[in-house]
């Protein structure tokens, strides 16, 4: 497979960047508005920036030695490990008792709804399905999905933040983001390189396990999807512990 042209390294690299920053400054923001001090809220970034990028820099290392990449005649595990595993880890890491009191932050929601806003750098899978490094049957739902849900993400944190009582059009968000994510995912291994492949498509998604698409499964993915669980869980909390929490209490459409 030929390599993928140089400027989309630059934009799958410099949208999972600014995606990490602004996962950061939300959790900066939330803190700070929590009743940490400056310190303690630099801290608290300091230390989800290090893990972040960490594990971005991890994930690319482990790609530049073919790890993930997937061959005919042997079914490789490792980007699915990767996938799940990174997940589950930002999942728990929101429990830690520092990053869920930033999020407990009524206006959270928001910010975190904003961060979906670099989905819609999804949108150069349709450019690579014009350039042959990727099936329509993967490139169109994703692509169209993750642009869909990019570019209503500043509406959604904007109007959330307006109105934080009104929540069902962010839970609406919410889920139709993971529906995006587990479609684009799902789609991306069914089409993979054999002997798991279901999908007989032409070309198959191997690019997606090569640099630098694999940075999109492996990092930006579960990301993404962790904290779209994060968003549903704040958002729907029942209205009395929302009230103690001093968030709002009525939901309306």
């Amino acid at each position: 497979m030929n390599a993928v042209p140089a400027f989309i390294w630059v934009v799958e690299i410099a949208a999972i960047t600014g995606g990490v920053a602004a996962v950061c400054a939300a959790l900066y923001a939330g803190a700070r508005a929590t009743g940490r001090d400056e310190a303690g809220a630099a801290r608290l970034v300091a230390l989800a920036g290090l893990l972040l990028v960490g594990w971005m820099v991890v994930a690319a290392g482990l790609a530049s030695v073919d790890v993930f990449r997937q061959y005919p005649d042997e079914a490789v595990p490792w980007i699915g490990v990767a996938i799940v595993g990174s997940f589950a880890f930002w999942l728990l890491a929101a429990r830690l008792p520092a990053v869920s009191a930033a999020l407990a932050d009524p206006a959270a929601p928001a910010r975190l709804a904003g961060v979906q806003t670099f989905r819609v750098v999804g949108g150069v899978f349709l450019l690579l399905m014009a350039l042959g490094f990727l099936p329509a049957a993967f490139a169109l739902p994703a692509g169209l999905g993750d642009m869909a849900i990019g570019l209503a993400a500043p509406f959604v944190a904007v109007r959330l933040a307006r109105h934080p009582d009104r929540v069902r059009g962010a839970i609406w968000f919410n889920l139709l983001g993971l529906f995006d994510l587990v479609v684009a995912v799902g789609i991306g291994f069914l089409a993979a390189t054999e002997p798991l492949r279901v999908l007989d498509l032409s070309p198959s998604t191997t690019a997606l396990a090569l640099l630098p698409l694999v940075l999109v499964p492996t990092v930006a993915v579960p990301l993404a999807a962790a904290l779209h669980v994060v968003s549903l869980r704040r958002l729907t909390r029942p209205a009395a512990v929302r009230q103690a929490a001093g968030g709002p209490v009525a939901v309306h459409p």
